[in-house]
C-alpha cells in the first residue's frame, strides 16, 4: 500500500472510490433518490474534487495498484455550534470493505491526527452514525470522546449521529 497527498488529477477516481465506499456501508439504508442526492452533492463535482488543491483542507489517499483503497479528508468544522478556534474536522475517513482490517484505517488516522497537530489543531471533531459500532470502537480506542448529538442528512433522510473529540 501506497500512503500520498491527493492530486488534482486524482478527483474522479477518488469521488469514484468514496460513492462505492458510502453506498457499500450505508447504501442500504436509504431511497435511491436520498443516496444520489447524498452522493451527487457530497462527492460530485461542487463536493469532495473541489476540495482538492483547497488549502483549507487536507486529503491523504491509500493506493494499492492505481485503484484507491481508502482516503481521509481533513478541514474547517461545519459542525453548528461553539468549538474551539483552532478545532478542525476529520470529515471522512473511508475504506473499502476489501482493505478494512489491514491496517489502512488506523494509518490514515495516524496522518490525520499528526497532520491536524501539524497545523497547530487543539481539537479534532467528527460525526459517526449511532448505529456504527465498529466506527464508534475505532474513534474511541484512538482517544475520542462523545460530546453531542448531530443530525447528518443523507437527502430528505435525517440519521442520528454522535460527535466526538479529540483533543489533540
Amino acid at each position: 500500500m501506497i500512503y500520498r497527498d491527493v492530486a488534482l488529477a486524482d478527483g474522479p477516481a477518488l469521488a469514484a472510490m468514496a460513492c462505492v465506499s458510502f453506498t457499500e456501508t450505508f447504501g442500504h439504508l436509504y431511497t435511491a433518490r436520498d443516496l444520489a442526492t447524498f452522493l451527487d452533492r457530497t462527492f460530485g463535482p461542487g463536493g469532495l474534487p473541489a476540495q482538492i488543491g483547497d488549502p483549507a483542507y487536507r486529503i491523504r489517499l491509500a493506493v494499492e495498484g492505481a485503484a484507491i483503497a481508502g482516503f481521509a479528508k481533513i478541514g474547517p468544522v461545519a459542525f453548528p455550534g461553539d468549538w474551539p478556534e483552532r478545532a478542525i474536522e476529520l470529515h471522512q475517513l473511508y475504506v473499502l470493505s476489501g482493505h478494512q482490517g489491514t491496517g489502512v484505517g488506523p494509518t490514515l488516522m495516524d496522518w490525520a491526527t499528526d497532520a491536524a497537530r501539524e497545523r497547530g489543531s487543539s481539537d479534532m471533531v467528527l460525526s459517526v452514525w449511532v448505529e456504527n459500532d465498529r466506527a464508534r470502537a475505532f474513534y474511541e480506542r484512538r482517544g475520542f470522546v462523545e460530546v453531542g448529538r448531530y443530525v447528518f442528512r443523507v437527502g430528505d433522510h435525517e440519521d442520528d449521529d454522535r460527535l466526538m473529540r479529540l483533543t489533540l
